[in-house]
C-alpha cells in the first residue's frame, strides 16, 4: 500500500454558527490535539491545533460574519492525527474543500461540497483520471420522467394534428376549413416549440 507523503487543504471553507464552533472545539479536544484558542474582541476567533509531539501546526481563523463563524485555510499537513482531524471537521462541518493526498508516484485529488466527496481525480505525470464523479440520480430520474412528460405531450398534439387534417379532407365548407387551418397552425408552432 502506498505511503501518503502529505495531505493539502487547498482554500477550505467552513460556516459554522456559535453552537457549531463549541462542537468544533470539542471534536478537536476529543483528537487529543493541542489546542489554543483565542477570542478577539470584533469577535473573531484563531484556533490553533498541535499535534501531541509538537511536531505540526495548523491555525483556523474563523471571521465573524453576522451569525455565523468563517474560516478559509490552505494548509499542508504531515501527521496522521492533524490529518484526521482536518478531514472530520471538513465532513461534519459541511465544508468545501479540495484536498491533495500526496504519494510518492501520483496525487489523489479530493473534492468536498458540503462536507461530502463530491469527486476523486487520480493526478500522476502522465495525466488525470476521474476516479469517482458524484452522481444526483434523483435529478437525473426527474429529468428523465420531464422528458417523457414532453413526449407525450407531442404525442398528443400529434394525435389532434391528425384529426384536424382528417376533419379538414372531410369539411366541405370553406369557413370551417379556415378555421381548422387556424388551430393546426397554432398545434403546428406548439408541435415545434415541444420538440426544441
Amino acid at each position: 500500500m502506498a505511503q501518503r507523503l502529505a495531505t493539502e487543504y487547498v482554500n477550505a471553507k467552513l460556516q459554522l454558527t456559535h453552537e457549531e464552533m463549541a462542537n468544533l472545539v470539542r471534536m478537536f479536544e476529543e483528537q487529543q490535539l493541542h489546542l489554543q484558542v483565542k477570542v478577539f474582541e470584533n469577535g473573531n476567533q484563531e484556533m490553533v491545533l498541535e499535534d501531541v509531539a509538537g511536531r505540526e501546526e495548523v491555525k483556523l481563523a474563523f471571521e465573524r460574519q453576522q451569525d455565523r463563524y468563517v474560516c478559509q485555510v490552505s494548509c499542508r499537513l504531515v501527521h496522521p492525527k492533524l490529518t484526521n482531524a482536518m478531514r472530520k471537521a471538513v465532513s461534519a462541518f459541511r465544508g468545501d474543500a479540495v484536498v491533495n493526498r500526496i504519494y510518492a508516484n501520483f496525487t489523489m485529488i479530493y473534492r468536498y461540497v458540503n462536507g461530502s466527496v463530491y469527486q476523486i481525480v487520480e493526478s500522476t505525470a502522465s495525466g488525470k483520471r476521474v476516479v469517482f464523479q458524484y452522481r444526483n440520480t434523483v435529478m437525473q430520474l426527474e429529468n428523465l420522467f420531464r422528458s417523457r412528460v414532453v413526449e407525450r405531450e407531442i404525442g398528443r398534439v400529434m394525435d389532434a394534428i391528425n384529426e384536424l387534417l382528417d376533419l379538414r379532407n372531410q369539411t366541405k365548407d370553406s369557413a370551417e376549413r379556415a378555421g381548422i387551418d387556424g388551430r393546426l397552425a397554432e398545434l403546428s408552432k406548439q408541435l415545434f416549440v415541444l420538440e426544441a
